[in-house]
């Protein structure tokens, strides 16, 4: 049965297709590509622009708009965290057995129709609505129809002339490091769409299996309107996508899994001239430090041919970016709108929204990092304290529920981005996974504050509380930890300490003065670090001058 469904196809040498076949292992289907010698050979041997990349990463790119203009865009690809495919029953995991999770929809088996996933369209709504698009409450889905070994129907359902959503932007703050400011990139459209499944590549390259597993996994394609100029702005836009949907819990935003792909659009243009280049998409960018290299890479590139009078060479293509040897590669020609024959899904009925679903929606919507953003912004904090604190959800929940006890923003802020961040980079936890809680944390800054605890003491405390848990006041008495504030008792430590040294008395009574740090250190271990600093240097500083 499965030889009929999945029928092999010869190859000549001069055509594209591989031959197809399905194998059964285990009770488990493994559809099978071989590539020909001959298209091996070919690719082998296609001519490669050589753009010399230690000289053209070694420029600097602040330097190319003097004569020359990148037009950049990105088409993201959003994985959704629903619990089943787009139009059957099947769940998706990440990593599970090739094709463990498929069924009759999944492979495009004859007679097997689709039935929608309401939740795709709640969190279409949901991020249409975060991009301040435009919906539209009445639209539709369309067959995409193309060929390749891991699409088993032949066609994607997809979204063509009536998009979800459409009209929107996206505001993005860049990072102080490069160069800061607010930045607005259009948003063109969201649309909903089915994922294909995934090509396994054999090591001698003369075979591809394909696993079905992610073919229908529900996807939001949001495409940006050509208005990012460099690499920083695009892989800052990307950033800023993957936290919106992180905040809107639609997607997991995990680059490494595959639940946002980038797929970058470049081209370039003299100073002055209106008319766009010739555009160049790059694929295979799984880090935003990627998409960033990548454009920068596809600029200088560009702008080499165009400065050689070799622009023609520039043409409308994919190119693949090669970690390992920061460069693009030539992968095939860049199909065009007419190739997909795009025409309505038969099987399945119009999508309409009604107002009231879409202003429950709303109601749902969590505060997104850009309002927060200005929230804290407005607290006093720095521009590095606010992209900290808004890049993650889980810190700004953890930071807001202290500041709702009461502690100061500015302490809270200090705190976590310090202490509490290099604990859980050293111990590899994120913030639900630390023992301390949002309260013990603003009683711990009030203890510090209020003078019962001393900073030095503060630190230990907080590490107890990171590591095991517990109470600060607990912590407190259980080890004997209130700072000393009596006068006369530092006093007696001071005097002591003083009656101990008295050759470097001598030596500071003789112009030395930075030894006062060698006196309070020698205080402060006396008194096991619980001598209050402030009374602590000004007893002993009368103590040292008086003697002098």
């Amino acid at each position: 049965m499965a030889s009929a469904i999945f029928r092999s196809f010869q190859v000549h040498p001069f055509l594209l297709y591989p031959t197809t076949l399905l194998r059964q292992r285990n009770g488990v289907y493994h559809l099978t590509t071989k590539a020909t010698q001959s298209q091996t050979d070919t690719q082998q041997r296609q001519p490669q622009t050589k753009v010399s990349t230690s000289s053209t990463q070694s420029k600097k790119l602040d330097k190319i708009p003097k004569n020359y203009e990148a037009i950049i865009g990105i088409e993201t690809h959003v994985q959704l965290s629903t619990q089943t495919k787009a139009f059957c029953g099947c769940p998706y995991h990440y990593g599970s057995p090739p094709n463990s999770s498929i069924c009759p929809i999944c492979m495009g088996l004859p007679g097997a129709l689709p039935v929608l996933n309401s939740k795709i369209i709640e969190f279409a709504v949901k991020l249409g609505l975060a991009l301040n698009c435009n919906l539209a409450f009445n639209s539709k889905f369309d067959r995409k129809q193309y060929f390749y070994p891991d699409l088993p129907k032949g066609y994607q359902i997809s979204q063509f002339d009536v998009p979800i959503a459409s009209a929107g932007f996206l505001d993005v703050d860049i990072p102080v490091e490069f160069g800061g400011g607010h930045k607005r990139f259009g948003i063109t459209r969201v649309h909903m769409e089915e994922d294909a499944g995934k090509l396994l590549h054999a090591e001698n390259g003369n075979y591809s299996q394909v696993d079905l597993n992610r073919a229908g996994v529900p996807l939001l394609e949001i495409v940006s309107e050509p208005d990012m100029r460099n690499g920083i702005e695009a892989a800052e836009y990307a950033a800023e996508l993957q936290r919106l949907v992180r905040y809107l819990g639609v997607s997991n935003g995990n680059m490494q899994e595959g639940s946002l792909r980038c797929d970058v659009n470049v081209s370039i243009r003299p100073i002055g001239q209106s008319k766009f280049g010739t555009k160049v998409e790059i694929k295979n960018l799984n880090s935003f430090s990627s998409v960033s290299r990548a454009i920068d890479f596809e600029i200088s590139r560009q702008v080499e041919l165009h400065s050689q009078g070799q622009e023609d060479q520039i043409v409308q293509e994919t190119r693949l970016w090669e970690e390992g040897s920061q460069r693009t590669i030539t992968m095939r020609k860049k199909e065009g709108l007419a190739d997909y024959r795009y025409f309505p899904e038969p099987d399945l009925p119009a999508v309409i929204l009604s107002q009231e679903y879409v202003d429950d929606i709303i109601e749902s919507l969590p505060e997104l990092p850009e309002i927060k953003r200005r929230r804290y912004e407005q607290m006093g904090l720095s521009m590095q304290d606010v992209l900290f604190l808004a890049n993650d959800k889980n810190i700004a929940e953890f930071f807001d529920a202290t500041l709702a006890k009461g502690a100061d923003p500015k302490l809270v802020a200090n705190w976590i981005m310090s202490d509490i961040a290099a604990f859980m980079k050293n111990e590899k936890l994120t913030i639900n996974e630390i023992k301390l809680t949002p309260e013990e944390l603003s009683e711990l800054i009030a203890s510090i504050k209020g003078g019962t605890i001393s900073g030095k003491i503060g630190k230990e405390v907080l590490f107890e509380l990171l590591a095991k848990g517990g109470t600060v006041k607990d912590l407190i008495e259980k080890k004997d930890l209130v700072q000393i504030v009596d006068p006369n008792e530092i006093e007696k430590m001071v005097e002591k300490v003083i009656a101990e040294n008295p050759k470097q008395v001598e030596q500071y009574q003789g112009g030395k003065t930075k030894l006062q740090g060698f006196f309070a250190g020698q205080v402060m271990k006396l008194s096991k670090g619980k001598a209050n600093p402030g009374l602590l240097n000004r007893i002993l500083l009368e103590k040292l001058n008086s003697k002098s």
